[in-house]
Formats: C-alpha cells, sequence, structure tokens
C-alpha cells in the first residue's frame, strides 16, 4: 500500500465550520496526478483514516487542496484537523482516487451539491471549462456557502449558482436538472436526503448519465442471496469457512493480506480487490457493472456461492 508524505503548507478557515488546507511534497516536488473528481484519505494519529475530495485546480501539480467540515457528530477525524493540524506538520495520505469522474463523452455537465459536497464539483468545472464542454453547478446551502473565496469567480460567470435554503425553500431538484437530453450528464453529492431526491429526480435518464457520491456509507440490510462460504486467497493458498453475511474485510486481514480500507462502506473505492472465483455479491456505490466483473469492494462485498477466490 503505497501512501505519499506530505506537508502541510496552508491552513486557513475557508466559510462557517470548513478548514481549507493545502498539502505539498516536503522537498516541492510534484505530487501523484489527480483527476477532476478524486479524493484521498488522511491518515491521523490513532490510526483514524479520513476521506475528503480534492477541491484544489487539478492544474497545479505541485499541491493537494482538501476542505474539512467539523463535525460534531463525527469520530473525531474532522476535530483533529481543526483543531490540532498546523502548518508545517507532516501528514500521510493515500493515493488520489476517484469514484466520480467526468463522463468523457459528456456534451454537458449539471453539478449539484449540497454544502461541503460542492468540493469535488470545483475542480470538475475547472476542467469542464479548459475542455470547452458546457456545465452548471448549483450549490444548496444555509446562511454562507464553504469556499467562498472558490465559488466567486465561478458565480460571476453565472455557470455556478448558489441556493440559500435559509432564505428560500429548497428548489426541486428536477427543476435545476432539467430534463435528460442527450450528452447531458448530471452529478450530485451532498446529504443521503438530497441524493435520494436526485435519484427520484433520474430515475427516468438514461442508464450511466446521472453520477452521485455518498458524504457517508448508507445502511446496508442484510442480503438474502448471500450463502455460507469458503474464503481463498490465491497467491497464499489460505483459506477460511465463513457464515453467511460475514463480514469480508476482515476475514481477508486474519488470513494475512493486507487491504487498504477508509469509508468501510463501499462509497470510497479504497478496498477494490480483484475476484478470480465467485460469484460475489456487490454492494458499493463505487463499480460499474463491467468492474464487478472482475474486481469487488472488500468493505461490503459479500458470496452467493460455495467459494470466493481473490487475488490476495
Amino acid at each position: 500500500m503505497k501512501h505519499v508524505q506530505t506537508v502541510v503548507r496552508e491552513a486557513a478557515p475557508a466559510g462557517p465550520g470548513v478548514r481549507r488546507l493545502v498539502l505539498a511534497d516536503p522537498d516541492g516536488w510534484p505530487l501523484p496526478k489527480a483527476k477532476p473528481g478524486a479524493h484521498i484519505d488522511l491518515y491521523l494519529p490513532g490510526g483514524l483514516v479520513r476521506a475528503y475530495s480534492l477541491c484544489g485546480d487539478p492544474a497545479q501539480a505541485d499541491r493537494y487542496v482538501v476542505a474539512v467540515k467539523r463535525e460534531t457528530a463525527g469520530r473525531g477525524g474532522s476535530a483533529f484537523v481543526h483543531d490540532a493540524l498546523a502548518v508545517g506538520d507532516a501528514l500521510g495520505v493515500s493515493l488520489p482516487r476517484c469514484t466520480l469522474p467526468l463522463a468523457p463523452d459528456a456534451a454537458e455537465h449539471v453539478f449539484v451539491a449540497g454544502g461541503i459536497g460542492v468540493t469535488p464539483f470545483l475542480p470538475m468545472a475547472l476542467a469542464a471549462e479548459r475542455a470547452g464542454t458546457p456545465w452548471r453547478l448549483h450549490l444548496l446551502h444555509r446562511d454562507a456557502p464553504p469556499l467562498p473565496d472558490a465559488l466567486a469567480p465561478l458565480v460571476e460567470t453565472g455557470r455556478a449558482v448558489l441556493h440559500d435554503t435559509a432564505r428560500a425553500p429548497r428548489p426541486a431538484l428536477a427543476s435545476l436538472l432539467g430534463p435528460a437530453a442527450p450528452g447531458r450528464h448530471a452529478y450530485c453529492c451532498g446529504p443521503a436526503g438530497m441524493i435520494a431526491d436526485f435519484e427520484a429526480a433520474t430515475t427516468d435518464w438514461p442508464a450511466g448519465a446521472a453520477h452521485v457520491e455518498h458524504f457517508v456509507p448508507p445502511p446496508l440490510a442484510p442480503d438474502p442471496a448471500a450463502c455460507p462460504f469458503t474464503l481463498v486467497l490465491a497467491r497464499s493458498g489460505r483459506e477460511a469457512a465463513l457464515p453467511a453475511g460475514a463480514p469480508l474485510l476482515p476475514a481477508i486481514r486474519a488470513l494475512g493480506a493486507a487491504v487498504e480500507a477508509s469509508c468501510e462502506g463501499g462509497i470510497c473505492g479504497a478496498c477494490r480487490v480483484r475476484w478470480l472465483e465467485g460469484p460475489p455479491l456487490h454492494r458499493d456505490r463505487v463499480l460499474s457493472p463491467a468492474e464487478r466483473e472482475r474486481d469487488l469492494m472488500a468493505c461490503v462485498a459479500g458470496c452467493a456461492g460455495p467459494r470466493l477466490v481473490l487475488d490476495l
């Protein structure tokens, strides 16, 4: 598992309850390239691993920029970033992963964000602008928006529209998205209720034209197709008998294989593993149907057959 060592070059407020970090290589070298819409994991003290979207200009190869909202009911990661992390501190991060890429064949992009969910769309909007692809950004927020300095030039062009739901009712997402149209792709990142409304508004859109990224993993109900199975690690030959519905990630680790993990809820893409024999049960929100033919997300996957053989 490859980690990148960075140092905090800047740390400053960026809207209510939001802290913006600029991370750089300690010696000033370019960082591994990130696609617009990508995120990285921050490796924090106490074994905390937290994923945050990159929100800086994707053309700036010498830095990663993240914006962290303080979560009062969180598990301690955002509190550490706000209260303890200082300019000059060393910070390990993961290689960038992109589970919300810009559709390469799109004729138009429509982004809908809720609060701090705007972060992945800032670099995506810049990339679309440079590619000459039309785009629109709708940000729904309460009172002052996050990252006002980054949003200001986009608002001035009229491409980004702010909707303060403390002053007016939340607009219907269908009215912001418009109807399905050839080449139109829509993207949403925000709280669970907004994503549910977005998915309802795009139910009749063509397959693959609507894209979402979750703040937190959605709850997963037991899968009735799960059955007892033997987990096999192909490279070591180690195996274990598991009951139906048993979590896969701890079993893999108990057999001695190291698998990266962050959200442990099927939304970040960190624990991607190639499977060789199955069939697996896919319960993630990351992999496409084609990707599921060869890969699974170990944090939420199960098995619908007697054996699950992984390339580990």
